[in-house]
């Protein structure tokens, strides 16, 4: 069992959990995530691996009440045990010097990213860091990513706060004006396929995370396939991280939608 030690609230939907998991915490590296299941017939959720901290053997996670198993995640209070917890999962992102290294955050996209802006910065690489939502009061985990950056640049949709416009704008308002080497874009579907879609425009290397329907977690089911350069791949196994010039987003979009009938039914119980 798996025991949560500390929870806070975020925004108005997305919460923050820091749960024991001694092993899991020793053995972690950005771009790694874990699935859980709050009870013996719960859903198989998966959540990156936000931070850790190895000496009291607890990991961070951050969820957002989307759907019926999430919601009830984000319900679960201190003292109470996860059923089951399996991770770390997925390829750690290649971290290494590059130069100026770009990271493009949109909502909840803000958890991934934090370890790598995080991995970058120690790899003494240039940060800019790019957050967007739709108002102030979305964006999470600001500090902690102004902590890893040389510079932060906030989107809203509304113009709430910092500059008005989404994260495609701001990913080029810096392209413009310097070179930048790398870049890394975690957040809505939609979102990343837009700034991939920027990013190819100035020839700037980008990796998406992917956030697909996942299940099993190790490559047996196939739920989390996509097509990248023409090829299908796992997002559990050979992900979460690919070329984002290469992924097929309309496809992923499609496959995302395909069980919303079904969610928005267990939803309408809670």
């Amino acid at each position: 069992m798996y025991k949560i030690v500390a929870k806070e609230q975020l925004s108005e939907n997305v919460f923050k959990f820091i749960v024991e998991a001694p092993l899991i915490a020793k053995s972690h590296k950005p771009g790694n995530f874990i699935i859980l299941r709050i009870s013996e017939k719960g859903e198989r959720i998966p959540l990156t691996i936000v931070d850790t901290d190895k000496e009291k053997g607890t990991i961070m996670l951050i969820a957002q009440k989307v759907g019926y198993s999430s919601t009830k995640f984000c319900e679960m209070k201190v003292g109470e045990c996860l059923t089951d917890l399996v991770g770390p999962l997925g390829k750690p992102t290649t971290i290494k010097k590059v130069g100026t290294f770009l990271a493009l955050g949109g909502g909840v996209g803000n958890a991934p990213l934090l370890p790598i802006v995080k991995g970058f910065k120690e790899a003494g690489n240039k940060v800019i860091t790019v957050l967007a939502a739709r108002t102030k009061s979305l964006i999470i985990l600001e500090d902690e990513l102004r902590k890893y950056s040389d510079e932060v640049i906030i989107m809203t949709d509304d113009g709430s706060y910092g500059n008005k416009g989404n994260v495609t704008v701001g990913a080029e308002m810096v392209m413009k004006r310097e070179k930048v080497d790398e870049c890394i874009a975690i957040g809505p579907a939609i979102m990343m396929k837009f700034a991939a879609l920027k990013t190819k425009e100035y020839n700037v290397p980008t990796q998406c995370s992917l956030n697909t329907i996942m299940v099993d977690g190790t490559g047996m089911c196939g739920a989390c396939r996509v097509t990248v350069g023409g090829k299908t791949k796992f997002t559990c196994v050979d992900g979460p991280e690919f070329d984002a010039h290469q992924i097929d987003f309309d496809e992923m979009l499609s496959r995302l939608r395909c069980y919303k009938a079904e969610e928005d039914e267990a939803k309408a119980k809670l």
